[in-house]
């Protein structure tokens, strides 16, 4: 997601500006405005005659403003103050709490991916999941802030959660502590071959940078040369757009990473690899990506754009698909709008809205139990109420291609338990750049 203030954030101001607070106000609207204007404002006009009850017109003007807007995209909100701060607290990526994205689906809170290594992922909370209730209070129909307001708490303090899980037949209780949410943007770990593991939890500050030492940091560890890498991107929401061109531009030495389209020639931006740090950083080693469907935005980007660029060969499960970009533009000192402005594209021209990034090699998580049945109830762009169309309509099983031929997809997680994996697309990976060490890049 791109977060920054642009120069329409005047005219957006001006035009939300027309929603006034008083009749004095409409009436002065009202002779150059539109008849579905008009509309709008004889509707203000007989609620404050007639409703039950007296309304304000704070309460009617916000009602406006998020009915304007919810009719737009998911993603496209209005921020007041508290929002506003909890936005540039995930950004930030340092507060009090679970640990998990999630989206309104339908009137209920779904997870769309809990944070690596966050009490929500300790405690076994999986994308997908519905949260019913907190603390046995029933939470349907209530606004998304509203949701998140009760799940963060002060660290240490528990939190019970009732969960659905699309799948299963009943829902079941989740005890989670919450804790101080400090993500690592990346971390690394040696495997056994020379093969490095890269993850990348989320596109905040310097990730570029971050992921280019982690390497460097790899490479001093390895005993010899290092084999391969697997950059992995699962369960990663996204972030920056600058740092997803970042991460790209290192393993690229030249070509369009992604570009931005809106709806005019200057919403139109192409983002090129620059070769800021001379060229490939992993001077030719394979790489591996993997996705998975928490994968979202900035994660598509990059895996967008090595893939295009046969860089990488990517396995996992089809990402989430979420191809736009959201800027954020200021009203008041306090109050601002997220709104849509554009779609992302890789470089061969493919719209990542709905449609997503497609793996070249399916690779099922067969470490999870439940992961066949969580696929087939997957929570992804294109099963949220009122999203963005993506400008290509892909049918799903077109884009869900198995790869089936390897006798170690049959193996159930209990058997993969007795060989100690606990991570059986790291695993598969791994072994597959292993497999090809010295071959060359790893690609399709």
């Amino acid at each position: 997601m791109k977060f920054a203030p642009t120069l329409r954030a005047a005219a957006l101001c001006t035009a939300v500006a027309l929603l006034p607070a008083t009749t004095a106000g409409f009436a002065q609207v009202e002779g150059r405005a539109s008849p579905e204007f008009a509309k709008l404002f004889a509707t203000y006009q007989r609620i404050k005659a007639s409703y039950v009850d007296p309304v304000d017109d704070e309460t009617l003007i916000r009602g406006a403003i998020d009915g304007m807007l919810a009719s737009l995209d998911p993603h496209s909100a209005y921020l007041d103050g508290t929002a506003l701060e909890r936005l540039n607290t995930m950004i930030d990526g340092n507060y009090q709490g679970l640990g998990i994205s999630v989206q309104m689906d339908e009137g209920a809170v779904k997870v769309v991916s809990p944070f690596k290594g966050s009490p929500a992922d300790a405690a076994g909370i999986k994308a997908g999941d519905f949260i019913t209730h907190i603390d046995g209070k029933l939470i349907y129909g209530l606004d998304l802030d509203e949701a998140v307001a009760q799940m963060r708490g002060p660290a240490g303090s528990a939190i019970e959660l009732t969960i659905f899980r699309p799948g299963r037949d009943d829902p079941f209780e989740v005890s989670v502590t919450r804790g101080v949410i400090e993500l690592e943007p990346v971390t690394h770990e040696l495997l056994d071959g020379n093969i490095g593991h890269i993850s990348v939890n989320e596109f905040s500050a310097d990730v570029g940078s971050d992921v280019r030492d982690a390497l460097a940091a790899l490479r001093t560890e390895a005993t010899g040369r290092l084999n391969g890498i697997v950059l992995d991107l699962r369960r990663n929401p996204g972030g920056a757009l600058d740092e997803a061109v970042a991460l790209s531009d290192l393993f690229l030495a030249d070509g369009q990473i992604v570009s931005q389209r809106g709806r005019s020639r200057r919403d139109t931006i192409y983002y090129d690899a620059e070769s800021v740090y001379r060229g490939d950083v992993a001077e030719g080693l394979p790489i591996i990506v993997l996705i998975d469907e928490g994968s979202a935005s900035a994660s598509e980007i990059v895996a967008g754009a090595l893939q295009d660029h046969h860089r990488a060969l990517v396995m996992g499960e089809r990402s989430f698909g979420k191809g736009s970009v959201q800027t954020l533009l200021p009203l008041t000192r306090d109050t601002a709008l997220k709104l849509t402005t554009a779609r992302y594209y890789t470089p061969s021209g493919r719209s990542v809205q709905e449609g997503g990034i497609e793996p070249d090699i399916r690779v099922p998580q067969l470490s999870d139990p439940d992961a066949a049945r969580r696929q087939r109830y997957a929570l992804r762009e294109s099963d949220l109420r009122g999203h963005l169309v993506g400008e290509v309509g892909r049918e799903d099983e077109a884009l869900e291609r198995d790869r089936m031929d390897d006798p170690r997809f049959q193996l159930t997680a209990a058997q993969l338990e007795e060989q100690g994996i606990d991570d059986f697309q790291l695993d598969y990976a791994a072994r597959t750049l292993r497999r090809t060490a010295g071959r060359g890049v790893a690609s399709r």
